[in-house]
């Protein structure tokens, strides 16, 4: 899930490959992996790069007096926009690792007008340090939004996948609300898996797009894959 926006818009929408796994189910070695995560902190020192962005940005959420919405691994940014736009009381803060995606100019693609939409934040960092800095210093997150992470669909990358991940202690507790979206839903019923460990549940319910959030998930839609919704509360 490296493609720049540019490859998204001048591809043909509806080219979409079904994922293709190695498993049969849940992986199973997840519930392990997720209890060895929660039962040791990750040590790992954060990127100088992540620690600047974050100390940028950390002051003014911690004064705004709205509602925080973190949209991680934005991509090119298309939802932190959208969202800001949907939640014009709300700050929106897009992550994503890559200041290529994040760089481009991408306005001038979407079917909405975004005129005026400035109620939101594009940050270059890797969520591994982000989100363990976000929980450090208590960020007030309403909303947090993973759409359509890299899937990681062969049984030996489990650890590659956010559930599996070193820093999903973090993932889990930022947000009052999550959602997850993907067009694989294995990689959301895994994920539901590991956040029962961790003591939140939720409910996995199948997507009407009718606005696409994310090229993806424009261009999942067009090429007649069902997407998927998870939702923890």
């Amino acid at each position: 899930m490296s493609k720049t926006i540019s490859e998204h818009i001048s591809a043909p929408m509806g080219d979409s490959k079904v994922i293709v796994t190695n498993q049969d189910g849940i992986n199973d070695k997840l519930l392990e992996i997720v209890n060895k995560h929660l039962q040791h902190a990750f040590q790992k020192p954060v990127q100088a790069h992540t620690q600047q962005a974050f100390d940028e940005v950390n002051d003014l959420v911690q004064n705004f007096t709205g509602d925080i919405i973190l949209d991680a691994c934005c991509g090119v940014g298309q939802s932190t926009r959208l969202l800001a736009k949907q939640n014009p009381d709300a700050l929106v803060i897009g992550v994503d690792k890559s200041a290529n995606r994040l760089e481009r100019n991408v306005e001038e693609h979407f079917s909405v007008n975004l005129n005026g939409v400035n109620n939101y934040r594009l940050i270059r960092a890797d969520l591994n340090d982000f989100y363990r800095l976000v929980k450090a210093a208590n960020w007030p997150v309403k909303q947090h939004f993973i759409l359509y992470p890299n899937p990681w669909p062969k049984a030996k990358h489990i650890q590659r996948r956010w559930h599996g991940s070193a820093v999903f202690p973090q993932i889990i507790q930022t947000g009052q609300r999550i959602e997850l979206r993907s067009n694989w839903r294995l990689y959301l019923e895994e994920f539901l898996a590991a956040s029962e460990v961790a003591g939140r549940t939720g409910k996995i319910s199948q997507l009407t797009v009718t606005q696409p959030l994310t090229p993806f998930e424009a261009k999942f839609t067009a090429s007649q894959q069902t997407c998927w919704q998870l939702i923890i509360e």
